[in-house]
């Protein structure tokens, strides 16, 4: 008999139903002539409890065998259980131990871990309520964004993870190389001769997918990616991580308007949408990490989101009567104090600033009339701040060759890009948005590392 998730077996399960559960044990209970385990199969955050009764055959060896943590299968019939706090449980007829536990050396103890050492233990962490809570979030959050695209007939195109340019000038990307980092080819000048190569010339890992994107909406009108970026900051906060997974839509015959249109749309229908799925680990988040998540989530989900210019939003941070760290002009790029107090205390909603400074924006954005701002936009978001960015594309080619020129960015190495917009180019834009963040965001986590099964940091490449 297949196994059934537990998940499924607590909201569907019937008495007298003969079924087989797979998992791990959380807890073990001895008393006289039977036994109590709690089991757990990862699909959600509760238990299923398992009566082991002493005229099982090999009871006692059995028990012996079975400790926290170790992996049993139990075939058996439900019935209603006596407990409180729960509907059903499992008398089984037979109990098998897959894999056993040393108790002695098991890292997870009946005792509440710290996340650092949790991370210290990245094999075993999943197995914690708040990992395990975590990671079926992330789950929902990613099918529901494939939903959103997918339902409105956006096609999902897989963008390079090798690229040849760094075409923002960030400089913080990883090299890619199949050189002999022992015996490096060099010029005559002394510099490297990438032509010796794997690809003939420098390569990095990407820290978008935008550019290859915005090629893809030049032929299927809207598209987006999701998939893994890099970034080679050497930041250890609780908000970086080198290696992380962007969700980047790209819409053709679409200005900066419907861009806006579009982030908003999207992070309603997912945050929605894991309200609707995992209401018992967000709940759980709402009381042991933040109990303000799901007052937030609704908060995203009820309201018609702020929209102000930046111009405005600098007016209004100048009349506030906050001291903060980083003083606000016109011209320099908003702060995380600034834009959280822009959607946490004076609008209380998620906000979008929009038509930025070209000077702090990218050379592909598009110029706006006035010659001194860019048709960008950023969501901001209580509690975080920044959580999209995004802007409508530089469509003209001549616009676009000034901004590169002023910018110091070589055009041979982006010929493809400006073919773009000699060959049916189109009023097209689109945003980034880093999921790790809209996950550390709906479930109220402190650090970004324990969003992401594995994360990739500054002298850390675990598991």
């Amino acid at each position: 008999m297949e196994a059934r998730r537990i998940t499924d077996i607590l909201r569907n399960g019937q008495p007298d139903e003969t079924v087989t559960v797979q998992g791990w044990v959380r807890t073990k209970r001895e008393l006289k002539g039977f036994a109590f385990l709690e089991i757990n199969d990862g699909s959600s955050m509760a238990n299923l409890q398992v009566i082991l009764n002493g005229d099982l055959p090999d009871y006692e060896p059995l028990l012996k065998q079975i400790t926290t943590g170790s992996s049993v299968e139990a075939i058996g019939l439900l019935v209603p259980s006596q407990g409180k706090g729960q509907r059903i449980e499992l008398q089984p007829s037979s109990v098998r131990v897959y894999g056993g536990c040393d108790p002695e050396t098991y890292p997870l103890q009946k005792k509440r871990h710290s996340f650092e050492f949790l991370r210290d233990i990245g094999h075993l962490r999943a197995r914690t309520n708040t990992l395990g809570a975590v990671f079926r979030v992330r789950n929902a959050c990613a099918s529901a964004i494939h939903q959103f695209f997918q339902e409105r007939g956006f096609l999902w195109v897989h963008t390079p993870l090798i690229t040849a340019s760094d075409c923002e000038g960030a400089g913080e990307l990883f090299a890619v190389t199949n050189l002999n980092l022992k015996e490096i080819p060099r010029l005559e000048n002394g510099e490297i001769d990438y032509s010796q190569d794997f690809f003939g010339k420098p390569a990095y890992l990407t820290v978008s997918g935008q550019l290859e994107a915005e090629i893809m909406a030049m032929s299927f009108k809207d598209v987006y990616t999701f998939g893994p970026t890099f970034r080679a900051e050497n930041s250890n906060t609780s908000r970086h991580l080198a290696e992380f997974w962007m969700i980047e839509p790209e819409k053709a015959f679409c200005d900066l308007e419907g861009d806006m249109n579009l982030a908003e749309d999207f992070l309603k229908y997912v945050f929605n949408s894991v309200l609707n799925t995992c209401p018992e680990d967000l709940e759980f988040f709402n009381q042991r990490i933040d109990k303000t998540v799901l007052a937030t989530a609704e908060n995203i989900v009820s309201n018609q989101f702020e929209r102000i210019s930046y111009t405005e939003a600098v007016e209004l941070l100048l009349k506030c009567d906050r001291a903060f760290e980083f003083p606000v002009e016109w011209g320099v790029d908003l702060q995380s104090e600034h834009e959280r107090y822009l959607a946490e205390e004076l609008f209380k909603k998620p906000t979008i600033v929009y038509n930025y400074p070209k000077d702090i924006k990218a050379f592909y954005m598009r110029l706006n009339d006035d010659g001194k701002t860019v048709a960008a936009m950023d969501v901001l978001a209580p509690k975080v701040g920044e959580i999209i960015g995004g802007s409508q594309r530089e469509e003209r080619l001549d616009r676009l060759e000034q901004r590169m020129a002023e910018m110091d960015i070589p055009q041979e190495e982006l010929w493809w890009y400006l073919d773009l917009r000699r060959y049916g180019t189109v009023p097209h834009a689109g945003f980034g948005l880093g999921f790790e963040r809209l996950v550390q965001f709906m479930t109220g986590m402190n650090n970004i590392r324990d969003v992401i099964p594995f994360p990739r940091v500054p002298l850390s490449a675990e598991f």
